[in-house]
């Protein structure tokens, strides 16, 4: 068994999502009492966000790009970093070190494709949404034409994600506004829905969504696993 590499922290709420969901899937593949070798840096979520406040996306690339050489040098054979927006970033992580890089982007249009949809509605923090990373590399690596919520709605999934999930509120009535927003998408031609932020699967799943649902943490999480075991 390979060793997997998580750069985690971001939030903490979602990396634990991660390392159970991991050690549960080498669990049923395993049997026993097997579970996942790993090995994590997990970051003080404050340092990133305050960073992503200020728009200093290079210092915060530069502390992820540092997580990926210490977990190199901790034997991690693949990395992951444990979020989508800091996704933006991930050339920073390339350029730290030569260990493969499991693409939460490039897994989830795998995703997405694999279920025959391709106009996806992205729903996760204002910076996936706005800045174009995540739109762009579907479109040119995948032919899938992302589509994101209006203004406002991006808006209230920002505050939802920042607010409540990274600090581990579940609210009711978040639910409800993050099924209106996926209503709205239908509306607007979406043919699937990305839960994009890694915190979003506490709060809505598929059976509470009128789109089919892409989790990212899942499909991300079910990647390292497949790398993991593989011959």
């Amino acid at each position: 068994m390979r060793t997997i590499g998580l750069i985690g922290g971001m939030s903490w709420e979602s990396t634990a999502i991660y390392y159970r969901t991991i050690n549960r899937l080498v669990a049923a593949s395993l049997g026993g009492l097997h579970s996942a070798k790993l090995v994590m840096q997990s970051l003080d979520f404050e340092d990133i966000v305050t960073r992503q406040q200020a728009g200093a996306w290079d210092e915060a690339g530069g502390m992820i790009g540092q997580a990926g050489r210490n977990l190199d040098a901790a034997g991690a054979d693949c990395l992951l970093i444990c979020t989508n927006t800091m996704h933006c970033v991930v050339d920073h992580l390339a350029g730290a070190t030569s260990l493969p890089i499991i693409d939460i982007i490039d897994e989830t249009a795998r995703a997405v494709r694999a279920g025959g949809h391709t106009r996806p509605l992205l729903v996760a923090t204002r910076y996936t949404m706005e800045q174009g990373f995540y739109q762009q590399r579907m479109a040119e690596r995948w032919g899938v034409q992302v589509g994101v919520p209006s203004c406002h709605d991006r808006q209230k999934m920002h505050a939802i994600i920042f607010d409540e999930l990274c600090r581990g509120k579940v609210s009711e009535g978040s639910r409800h506004l993050v099924q209106e927003m996926v209503a709205r998408g239908v509306e607007v031609g979406a043919d699937c829905v990305i839960l994009g932020c890694t915190e979003i699967c506490l709060l809505v799943d598929a059976a509470c969504l009128s789109l089919p649902c892409l989790d990212s943490t899942a499909i991300h999480a079910k990647a390292a696993v497949d790398f993991a075991l593989a011959a």
